[in-house]
């Protein structure tokens, strides 16, 4: 008996945004045109880009930003591997903006009683900003961290490189987005057209 392809292919259902549980630059643009304040703009900006979860966003603190050279000290959560990121212009300027409102605080993101601000709230203000986009999905937190690493896997990034960027221990964490990423063999048969 010969196997046809749909044999040896395991069948899955139709991937969604929702089942991926990630963020294209697509819908990241959307979300960030849906934003109108400095600091929910800074905290979306900084949670894609630097792959950030809610609790290293909240406990973000101007000690570990170098807005003169450009650098972002990461610290990660859950044992994760702390690293130095570069930041582009436009992250040093929505912080230097922020810099000038938030006075003496240690912490980046203030709440509007100049405190710390909580993982619910930030959790509240990412689920509003989705629905004001209208993406057609409820939008959490962690959508923009996976969002970053797709893009990473996307833009052909070495997966080690992908993995210290994320701060993950475990490659297997990191293997994630590569098995995602479709964009990755675009140009495998180019040269045969």
């Amino acid at each position: 008996m010969t196997k046809q392809p749909s044999d040896l292919i395991p069948s899955q259902k139709p991937w969604t945004a929702a089942s991926i549980n990630f963020l294209t630059q697509d819908e990241m643009r959307r979300l960030l045109d849906a934003i109108d304040s400095k600091r929910d703009f800074a905290i979306f900006l900084l949670a894609y880009r630097h792959g950030l979860r809610v609790s290293e966003l909240i406990t973000l603190r101007w000690d570990q930003l170098d807005l003169d050279q450009g650098l972002f000290h990461v610290r990660r959560v859950k044992n994760g591997v702390p690293s130095t990121h570069p930041l582009t212009g436009a992250e040093i300027r929505a912080l230097r903006k922020l810099k000038r409102l938030a006075g003496e605080s240690a912490y980046v993101f203030l709440s509007e009683r100049k405190g710390p601000l909580t993982d619910s709230s930030v959790r509240k203000m990412i689920a509003q900003a989705g629905e004001r986009a209208e993406l057609g999905f409820p939008v959490h937190p962690h959508q923009l961290r996976h969002g970053c690493g797709y893009k990473l896997a996307n833009d052909k990034q070495d997966t080690r490189a992908i993995q210290l960027f994320l701060g993950h221990r475990n490659i297997q964490h990191t293997v994630k987005y590569t098995e995602l990423a479709a964009e990755r063999f675009k140009d495998f048969w180019r040269d045969e057209d």
